[in-house]
């Protein structure tokens, strides 16, 4: 069960949950969640890649529209150990997928 992310745990990946949990913890920000888990239906609906990590539960886009946000909710997940992270303007994914190419880092 997740400490600070209860309203997403459904169809979530416990393990990545206990790990964004460590990484929210570290920051001592409140991570907004934008997206979780997507069915298959809304994944394709929003334009999602038809492999998104988040149809396993295993993905979630933090809500980060400026700088110091930015840094804090990326310095938390890189200390915890999330290796795959995708920058936008107004949000940060990060996955833990396993089936995915790690240490990377990307921009929309």
């Amino acid at each position: 069960m997740s400490k600070y992310f209860k309203e997403i745990e459904y169809n979530m990946d416990l393990d990545f949950l206990a790990k964004l949990d460590k990484a929210r913890e570290y920051a001592a920000i409140p991570f907004v969640i934008n997206s979780a888990y997507r069915s298959p239906e809304h994944n394709a609906k929003i334009g999602g890649k038809p492999n998104s990590s988040h149809l396993r539960g295993l993905a979630v886009d933090i809500k980060a529209n400026n700088s110091r946000t930015r840094y804090k909710v990326l310095e938390a997940l890189i200390h915890v150990g999330f290796n795959r992270i995708g920058i936008a303007d107004s949000f940060i994914h990060v996955d833990d997928d396993k089936e995915k190419s790690s240490n990377v880092v990307w921009t929309y």
